[in-house]
């Protein structure tokens, strides 16, 4: 479970960006996470309590968003969810699409003071 040492790092992350801008509490912290990446939310919202246990963050709030795995069809551009169509468009059925969003990871906003 790789979840720990990335949630250690977005705490390392916004503790820092707290030091440099003066802020004294962040009450919520949001990520974004594609359904697609290798993180998984369940498991971050595992970890969580124990990558920011002893920081200033230590009773901050979790928000995940989650980003939808979406491909553009390489044959008729229609846009859809790679996961709920099984990697198949369901306009054509082609197999061929480029991908567009859902690998993501990102630190969305940290909700301060």
């Amino acid at each position: 479970m790789h979840e720990l040492g990335v949630v250690m790092e977005v705490a390392r992350v916004v503790e820092a960006f707290a030091r440099e801008n003066e802020v004294e509490e962040v009450d919520t912290i949001v990520l974004q996470v594609g359904e697609l990446s290798s993180m998984v939310p369940k498991y971050i919202y595992d970890v969580y309590p124990a990558a920011v246990d002893g920081t200033m963050l230590e009773n901050t709030k979790l928000d995940i968003e989650i980003i939808p795995g979406n491909g553009k069809c390489g044959e008729c551009e229609t846009v859809f969810n790679i996961l709920e169509n099984r990697a198949v468009c369901p306009n054509c059925q082609s197999a061929q699409f480029e991908l567009l969003s859902g690998r993501e990871f990102y630190i969305k906003e940290i909700v301060c003071y």
